[in-house]
């Protein structure tokens, strides 16, 4: 498979086309260059710079679930699935008020409905991988968990030519050593968690989605869901809060990048 920006060549294996890609699109959204020149020597007794909050690549996956940059930024990501027209507004209004989030996509909503990689993207939005199925990832054996990551990674890379930006395990907040790992080797060196759950899968209502959200503060990752009415109910209340905090919402690419 070839992939933008990514050329194969011999004896190059296909993890390594996978990883260069997902190494070039974080590079691409970071705004990095291979070029760049090197940074400036230390002046002697100055205080060294904060370090970043973009994890280093680790063999072994690392797990985000809030940004320390300080920025009046956070994340609104977004479980992927559920009737197309429905996300289709949820996205739409998004873009209409200024917001870019991210969209973590289960596989079969993408094989099924063919438009829905492009309305992500096309609305300006960001995507990533929520497993092929949505099934309970944790309980599966290493062979099998493999399989849900990375057939998702196939069909968001048929449909936009790359891996996606993040992994994000189903039914679970927070991803196993082990499907860190997988993830990694899939192309995925993050794994996205979150630490505010709107719990909008339960159908509480928009107020009290609205109300989950308000305890989101800058850095914060907060998770949602593209198939519920009751998601795009709330997002006006969500987005005047937002705005009277001066908050913005990002992509979590966006968050968790160096100033």
């Amino acid at each position: 498979m070839r992939w933008r920006g990514v050329e194969p060549s011999a004896g190059t294996t296909r993890r390594e086309v996978l990883r260069a890609a997902a190494a070039a699109a974080l590079l691409a959204a970071t705004g990095g260059c291979s070029t760049a020149s090197p940074p400036p020597s230390p002046v002697p007794g100055a205080p060294s710079a904060p370090p970043t909050t973009t994890p280093a690549p680790d063999p072994a996956g690392t797990e985000v679930a809030h940004a320390g940059t300080g920025r009046p930024e956070l994340a609104l990501t977004f479980h992927g699935a559920g009737e197309v027209d429905l996300a289709r507004r949820v996205l739409t209004l998004l873009h209409e008020r200024g917001a870019a989030v991210t969209v973590l996509a289960v596989g079969t909503w993408l094989a099924d409905s063919p438009d829905a990689a492009r309305i992500v993207t096309g609305l300006g939005h960001e995507i990533g991988n929520h497993t092929w199925s949505h099934g309970d990832v944790d309980g599966l054996g290493e062979a099998a968990a493999r399989v849900e990551i990375e057939r998702c990674r196939d069909v968001i890379a048929a449909a936009t030519g790359g891996p996606g930006a993040f992994f994000r395990p189903s039914q679970a907040q927070h991803a196993t050593p082990l499907l860190r790992r997988l993830a990694a080797d899939a192309g995925y060196p993050v794994t996205l968690s979150y630490d505010v759950d709107s719990r909008d899968f339960t159908d509480p209502g928009p107020a009290a989605v609205a109300a989950r959200v308000r305890t989101a503060g800058p850095g914060s990752v907060v998770s949602m869901h593209l198939g519920h009415p009751g998601t795009l109910a709330a997002l006006p209340a969500v987005l005047d809060d937002l705005d009277a905090r001066g908050l913005r919402a990002v992509t979590a690419t966006r968050l968790l990048a160096p100033a």
